[in-house]
């Protein structure tokens, strides 16, 4: 069984379906979403997406690891990352929870 994934030109034949335009106008929205999730995110540290989750920049503290080739102890330093984090609802409707 193969694993087909949508690509970006299928999404945006969707988007275009759905709200009656044509695919220019799509992508340009797509475009647009996505500037704006990167700006917002880097103004305030999260976007949201309602019903589906927000991005949120997440700074990660200094820590200690090991190289897993010779064992050697090494530090690690901080840094800045972004994550994404599903909402309730979204997961809910993926993967529903178990029943007790």
């Amino acid at each position: 069984m193969a694993n087909t994934r949508m690509t970006q030109t299928q999404l945006v034949r969707t988007l275009a379906e759905a709200c009656e335009v044509n695919n220019k106008v799509a992508r340009q929205m797509l475009d647009t979403l996505a500037s704006t999730a990167i700006t917002e995110v880097k103004k305030n540290g999260v976007f949201v997406l309602p019903g589906i989750g927000r991005l949120v920049r997440v700074e990660r503290k200094a820590r200690m690891g090991r190289n897993p080739a010779t064992g050697e102890a090494i530090k690690i330093p901080a840094k800045k990352t972004v994550k994404f984090r599903v909402a309730k609802p979204a997961k809910d409707a993926i993967v529903p929870p178990k029943k007790k």
